[in-house]
């Protein structure tokens, strides 16, 4: 079984397949590796692809401390994933609490990044719920600690941007609901809290946004109603992204929507990989409507 050992020393599984240039994929809180099968079978045609398994995640260490869990951990997970594979940059790909861990990636890191790819991530970003997220993910992690993974993934597997994926394909969905049941319930308690309440608000990030050079593309589904505003937001300030709405989709877009969401991420690391992804252009950035007047 193939893994790494991260700079605080724990163990984290990962798989890799087809050669070429690195994509390393990072997966949301309800899935795993397996979560990422559509994406590796299609791009480990002409790349090479990386998915792991976050810590808390078995076959990756389970820390039992939620101190060993949290948003920066998360970030240099992946930076330990490509120096213990002596990978230089690479493609970082992101779902949700993936997706935030790839934004500040290229926040931090940005020369270890060839793109940054932010798939449904913002939930409790906005500042309006940051507070109520916040205490939302302690009453969470708690009945995951009281009830168990395999009893509470119940729940959260057919929860209100979920429900796309199960009436779309029921059968992917149920073998999307059964791994659920199979995560841990420690790793899943602490991520939780950890990683998911304690992480900052994206709105505390403008001027790092502002600052990104690295070719970024976000993606959501447009009935992800806690991702919208602050796919806006990210499109807005991040002057080197393109934002994409897959329609009448939820969050598990790259499952729901396995053919658009690797054709739409295809042609953006294509683009990249020739040098022809461009910052957004200036003029395209103003207060008028219309027109921009003479100075």
């Amino acid at each position: 079984m193939p893994l790494i050992t991260t700079s605080d020393d724990f163990k984290l599984h990962f798989e890799e397949a087809g050669s070429g240039i690195p994509i390393v994929f990072a997966h949301e809180f309800g899935g795993d590796i397996r979560s990422w099968e559509p994406q590796i079978r299609h791009f480990a045609k002409n790349y090479r692809v990386i998915a792991f398994n976050a810590r808390g995640y078995p076959p990756s260490d389970v820390p039992k401390d939620d101190k060993s869990y949290g948003q920066i951990r998360a970030t240099d997970d992946i930076l330990d994933l490509l120096d213990e594979l002596q990978i230089e940059k690479a493609h970082i790909v992101g779902l949700s609490m993936g997706g935030f861990a790839a934004l500040h990636f290229g926040f931090n890191y940005p020369n270890r990044a060839i793109s940054l790819t932010i798939a449904g991530a913002g939930y409790g970003a906005h500042p309006d719920v940051h507070k109520q997220f916040s205490e939302e993910t302690k009453q969470v992690a708690n009945r995951i600690e009281a009830d168990t993974m395999e009893k509470f993934a119940e729940i959260y597997a057919i929860g209100p941007t979920r429900v796309q994926f199960a009436n779309k394909d029921p059968y992917g969905w149920k073998i999307f609901a059964n791994q659920l049941k199979e995560h841990s319930t420690i790793g899943s308690a602490n991520t939780m809290r950890a990683v998911q309440g304690k992480r900052p608000s994206l709105y505390d990030f403008v001027n790092q946004m502002q600052n990104l050079t690295v070719p970024t593309f976000i993606i959501n589904g447009d009935e992800d109603d806690p991702c919208l505003d602050v796919a806006l937001f990210m499109k807005r300030n991040i002057h080197s992204s393109a934002l994409v709405l897959l329609p009448r989709s939820g969050h598990l877009i790259n499952l729901e929507e396995p053919a658009l969401f690797n054709q739409m991420l295809g042609d953006f690391l294509a683009r990249v990989d020739v040098g022809r992804w461009q910052m957004r252009d200036r003029r395209s950035i103003t207060s008028n409507i219309l027109w921009t007047p003479d100075d």
